[in-house]
């Protein structure tokens, strides 16, 4: 595997001057965007089939132990608080559950099982995707989940950091995302990871965008949690609705603090509930309801 060979770059990296260290490990993070470059395509791909999907009732799964694990659970929780989703909407599953976050539990990324029965236990059905996360592209319990995914008609996505590999070849859709030798031999959290996390991101955001939690480039379904997002949800509504803050600050409170609502509200001079009721029959695109 790319990701076990030794890096002839950083082959004396521990005889090196600080500054230097980080200089070969900087030099071979510009690499990471590349690789990520070349699967813009199949990440797009795997966009637009995630939403097809999500539209139709279904949910998005990210399954994966250790490092692979710990980004799908990060992407995953950052919906609801950025784009307001449910948060059983995307969901972000761990080889040994949620201690292993934080700790690491030895040979759980070897059961197949396990990622086939995480699956089950939260009842996987045709409509939903999973995209399975491991540098390796190889680990058994990515494998187990998604053999089990295909097995329910599932969508299939498979990232990993081997080209080709076991994952890959299993996945509806393969997101390759070949980042080669790490600075640390076989330390995956380093490059492999950072490309995983550049590529979750972009699928989540994408996701997002497409569903209509986007106006322009503004998370208009941002829920407003701490008074940090109270004063970003009064700028969108002000900046989207030409009006100062103030007024902005008088529909988020009339709209329940829903940014989209509060824009309705403003742009089409009805009261909230109208405001819902049309965002509703637009499936929640504000820009069909404001722009046309």
């Amino acid at each position: 595997m790319l990701t076990e060979d030794q890096n002839p770059n950083s082959a004396q990296i521990d005889r090196l001057d600080t500054l230097a260290m980080v200089q070969v490990m900087n030099a071979e993070d510009q690499l990471v965007a590349a690789a990520v470059a070349r699967a813009l395509p199949a990440i797009a791909q795997a966009i637009d089939a995630i939403v097809a999907r999500l539209q139709r009732g279904g949910r998005l799964f990210y399954s994966g132990a250790g490092t692979s694990g710990r980004l799908g659970v990060l992407d995953a929780s950052e919906c609801p608080p950025t784009y307001g989703t449910p948060p059983d909407l995307v969901q972000g599953i761990i080889a040994g559950g949620d201690h292993a976050l934080r700790h690491s539990v030895e040979g759980v990324e070897d059961d197949a099982e396990a990622g086939a029965a995480d699956l089950r236990e939260r009842k996987l059905h045709g409509d939903d995707s999973v995209i399975g996360i491991a540098a390796s592209g190889r680990t058994p319990y990515v494998l187990g989940a998604l053999a089990y995914a295909r097995g329910v008609g599932a969508l299939t996505i498979g990232i990993a950091n081997n080209a080709p590999s076991a994952l890959l070849d299993a996945a509806d859709i393969a997101i390759p995302l070949v980042t080669g030798a790490e600075v640390i031999t076989g330390s995956t959290r380093m490059k492999a990871g950072t490309a995983q996390k550049l590529a979750l991101n972009m699928i989540s955001t994408g996701t997002m965008i497409r569903l209509g939690k986007v106006y322009g480039n503004l998370m208009v379904d941002v829920q407003v949690k701490n008074e940090k997002l109270l004063q970003r949800a009064r700028r969108i509504v002000a900046q989207v609705s030409a009006v100062d803050e103030g007024a902005a600050a008088a529909l988020l409170q009339s709209a329940d603090n829903e940014v989209k609502t509060a824009i309705v509200m403003a742009r089409r001079g009805v009261p909230a509930d109208v405001a819902r009721a049309l965002l509703a029959d637009a499936g929640g695109i504000l820009r069909q309801v404001i722009d046309e």
